[in-house]
């Protein structure tokens, strides 16, 4: 059940030093204008066990902290689990890093369901969406890894990513493509090496990058401008299984400030209050998926053949009006000849 800005070749040094031992790909971050802000960040070595490891962040559900992973969900059916950071972010620009692996016993088609990364309003809310809230308010970025609709085109494992006010409700059904706003496959289950996904927000722009091959540089999977997304909402991650089932494991949440100017006028908007939004020429909903990840028009509604038509019969029209005025001026100007 229920996807590329700019760099500096300088980054990697110093996203070396602070965010750890695997260098950071220059295509995404840009090490001299971004910072760890560790009361949103989660990373090894944990301290202590259980919820002493992490005191700015909670988990619920089936989530269980060890010394080298927090794993939200077991390889075992039905289970949900979740982790919440404590700590509203009120950043206006942010990179957030985050070390996964999703691997499990089953093969082809028998695992599910997925993971989601949150950065929302509720939190530590259970519900049918990855193990989380549906008719959330804010952002989230599901990596699903089975195919619900089996008339689908897709190639899961499948990133996607949603903005949603509270209005919007995740079809599981149809793997959430009518709710989509973007998405990319990705290869990213039963791997032996280091799975990564990088989400970025600045300026409206919403971008999220893979590094699931081993190749120790970001991809990109989706780039959409035109997102509003408030200030002062948490960032989660949420996992949940079903019939079928896998191991969903956070290694480590990793946000960046990201120093960003803004025009003037940014500076008289409370950001708090903004309500989730992409700014689209059409509807998510208008939209069906093809292999690639990217995305063609939607079939045409009897609404807007309607319109076809009465553009065409007014183009008949015009075309005809013209050609009336121009044959009777010809007729004119060749009775003067006699």
């Amino acid at each position: 059940m229920a996807a590329g800005a700019g760099g500096l070749l300088a980054a990697a040094a110093l996203l070396l030093a602070v965010a750890g031992p695997r260098p950071a790909p220059a295509e995404l971050t840009d090490g001299n204008s971004e910072h760890l802000k560790r009361e949103h960040s989660l990373m090894k070595p944990y301290q202590g066990a259980g919820s002493a490891a992490m005191p700015l962040w909670d988990f619920q559900g089936s989530t269980m902290v060890t010394s080298q992973y927090v794993r939200l969900t077991p390889d075992e059916r039905s289970r949900e689990g979740s982790i919440w950071n404590r700590v509203p972010c009120f950043l206006k620009d942010w990179e957030l890093h985050v070390h996964f692996k999703i691997h499990g016993a089953g093969k082809k088609n028998l695992h599910g369901d997925g993971l989601a990364l949150w950065y929302t309003q509720e939190r530590l809310v259970p519900g049918p969406v990855f193990g989380s809230k549906d008719n959330f308010h804010g952002l989230a970025i599901f990596l699903d890894t089975y195919p619900n609709d089996e008339a689908t085109e897709r190639v899961f494992p499948y990133i996607s990513a949603m903005v949603n006010n509270g209005s919007l409700t995740y079809d599981h059904s149809k793997d959430g493509r009518w709710t989509e706003l973007a998405g990319c496959t990705a290869d990213l289950r039963n791997q032996n090496h280091d799975t990564f996904l990088a989400i970025r927000y600045s300026r409206g722009r919403l971008t999220v990058m893979t590094d699931v091959e081993d190749k120790n540089e970001w991809k990109n999977c989706i780039d959409i401008a035109g997102v509003q997304l408030p200030t002062g909402y948490f960032f989660g991650a949420s996992a949940g299984t079903g019939d079928l089932s896998d191991n969903h494991d956070i290694i480590s949440m990793k946000l960046f400030q990201l120093m960003v100017e803004h025009p003037l006028e940014d500076e008289t908007v409370d950001w708090t209050k903004i309500e989730p939004s992409v700014s689209l020429l059409k509807s998510p909903k208008d939209n069906v998926d093809d292999p690639t990840g990217n995305f063609r028009s939607g079939p045409l509604t009897g609404w807007k053949v309607f319109l076809l038509l009465l553009c065409a019969l007014l183009g008949i029209i015009v075309c005809a009006v013209v050609g009336a005025v121009v044959f009777q001026k010809r007729q004119e100007r060749n009775k003067r000849f006699y």
